[in-house]
């Protein structure tokens, strides 16, 4: 592997997604950096965002605007739907429908602009809150999709999506992150972090961050309401 592969590389600004940026560069790729602003709760993700895209050099970065406000159904993309605060079993409230299909569509866009084959994403199918799209079987799906559905693809190319996190616990990839030197003092990981991205302490999302630095025996440098 050289320097020369692109890599579209899907960062929120969170914990994970920046553990995978890490990944991807340490493998030689140069990592072309995709976020959205997509009506979530806060800004703060999006700050952060750009100040991991920024530690990392990246060779791009864009923000795609999107408004799943406009639909709903989730505590992420409607104020009226309060974030769980107990763990629950099932599906939470804090899913967004189609949120990882819609994110990868961009992103296979974009590879196909630049003729990059390889797109990162920080799915994890262990300490994740049971969402669908965050499983193998449906990334497995969407490469079969990437490859049917571009002008890349019919003509031979191969399109990879790779989840290096997808069978870590938040633990595992909190050391990984650690040994690739990431600052994830950058980082917001809270469903409901506050302007200054503080985080609630509360959440499903804080809680797993939370356990993780724990379990990892590493200091967690998460600033908390």
């Amino acid at each position: 592997m050289t320097n020369f592969n692109k890599a579209i590389v899907l960062v929120s600004g969170g914990l994970d997604s920046t553990t995978t940026l890490a990944i991807a560069k340490d493998l030689g790729f140069d990592c072309y950096a995709l976020s959205f602003n997509y009506g979530q709760r806060h800004i703060s993700e999006l700050n952060a965002a750009k100040k991991v895209a920024e530690s990392f050099n990246v060779i791009d970065y864009k923000v795609i605007n999107l408004d799943m406000g406009q639909i709903g159904g989730s505590a992420l993309t409607d104020s009226t739907i309060a974030v769980p605060e107990i763990h629950a079993e099932g599906i939470p409230v804090t899913y967004v429908p189609a949120r990882n299909t819609i994110f990868l569509s961009y992103a296979l866009a974009w590879a196909e602009v630049i003729d990059a084959n390889d797109i990162f994403i920080g799915v994890n199918a262990v300490d994740y809150s049971g969402y669908p799209d965050c499983r193998p079987e449906y990334i497995k799906a969407y490469e079969q999709l990437a490859t049917l559905a571009t002008k890349a693809g019919v003509e031979g190319a191969s399109f990879k999506i790779h989840t290096p996190l997808i069978e870590l616990s938040k633990a595992d990839i909190i050391k990984k992150g650690t040994s690739l030197n990431v600052d994830y003092a950058l980082t917001v990981s809270c469903y409901q972090a506050d302007a200054d991205g503080k985080a609630c302490g509360v959440c499903d999302s804080c809680r797993f961050r939370k356990e993780g630095f724990a379990e990892a025996n590493i200091a967690d440098p998460t600033c908390y309401k």
